[in-house]
């Protein structure tokens, strides 16, 4: 295990930085590219292990509050390299012929400046620095926004303009902490570089994580595929988390629902842990190792 101290902090841009930069070092056969920048420059990090053409994506770290997602996601990949080193199998799976077959690509934070945001405040958003103050009115502890205040989640075209009037009717229209959709679809530059990087077509499926509550939703709109259902299905059980539907600001908008519209493939979002955003940081490693074996059988679907 790589560093586990690192595990027990925060994850703001230092750490984030620290922890990848440690696994890229460790193994060398785990890859890091850039699929885009955040409004306030802040690299958008893709780590894939084995095969890059052919893969399925974890991405976490779409809200400010939750970044316990990315750390969560940066864990499973050292026990993942780990495992690799090792020769050692996963829950009675040897993962290396498995990730030459079809390979983890997982960006493990869509929302840096959320993240950043939530942690050190609203300095932390560069020019963007007084919208997020207004939008605030000064207090970041629940900001789950990006820097201009549009929620990465709402900010996908599944159901926008739905959710959009949904927004307005519960009084969001302009930038907010939480659950503002944004002027129009992939307005954001997060959204537009997760979107454009799933339509090089290089995912048989995906999952986003959020928290909290310890559910799983699948599939998108009213028709869901068998294969999609038996997925789901086969997560929640190897977990425990239940499967549920999303309701009301929770439904349409979000990166699970679009990539199952646009790319006809299947997408689960899974809301990890229980409590209230964010969720304490000592509360990781069971949280982990209650998911482990979930991450572990993603790959194999």
């Amino acid at each position: 295990m790589y560093n586990e101290n690192l595990f027990t902090l925060p994850c703001h841009k230092k750490n984030r930085e620290a922890i990848i930069g440690g696994l890229l070092l460790e193994y060398p056969f785990l890859t890091r590219e850039t699929i885009g920048e955040s409004l306030c420059s802040r690299p958008l990090d893709m780590l894939t292990i084995g095969n890059h053409e052919n893969c399925i994506l974890l991405a976490g770290g779409f809200h400010g509050m939750e970044w316990i997602t990315t750390l969560l996601l940066l864990k499973f990949i050292d026990r993942v390299c780990s495992s690799i080193i090792t020769s050692k199998s996963c829950y009675g799976v040897i993962l290396s012929p498995m990730l030459n077959r079809r390979g983890l690509a997982v960006v493990p934070c869509v929302n840096p400046d959320g993240a950043e945001i939530q942690i050190n405040g609203a300095d932390s958003a560069g020019v963007y620095k007084e919208l997020v103050q207004k939008a605030s009115s000064g207090n970041t502890e629940s900001w789950q926004a990006n820097a201009r205040g549009v929620d990465i989640n709402h900010n996908f075209d599944a159901g926008w303009e739905k959710l959009h009037q949904l927004e307005a009717d519960s009084g969001i229209t302009s930038p907010s902490p939480t659950r503002f959709g944004g002027e129009y679809p992939e307005s954001e530059p997060e959204s537009r570089a997760l979107a454009s990087l799933c339509r090089a077509g290089r995912f048989d499926h995906v999952l986003a994580f959020h928290s909290q509550g310890e559910e799983i939703y699948y599939g998108y709109g009213s028709s869901i595929d068998i294969k999609t259902q038996k997925q789901a299905q086969a997560l929640s059980r190897v977990s425990g988390y239940s499967l549920s539907e999303p309701e009301g600001l929770a439904s349409g908008g979000g990166f699970k629902d679009w990539f199952c519209q646009s790319m006809k493939k299947p997408g689960f979002t899974v809301e990890v842990g229980k409590g209230k955003n964010p969720l304490p940081i000592t509360e990781l490693e069971s949280i982990y190792n209650k998911i482990e074996e979930m991450l572990t059988l993603s790959i194999l679907l």
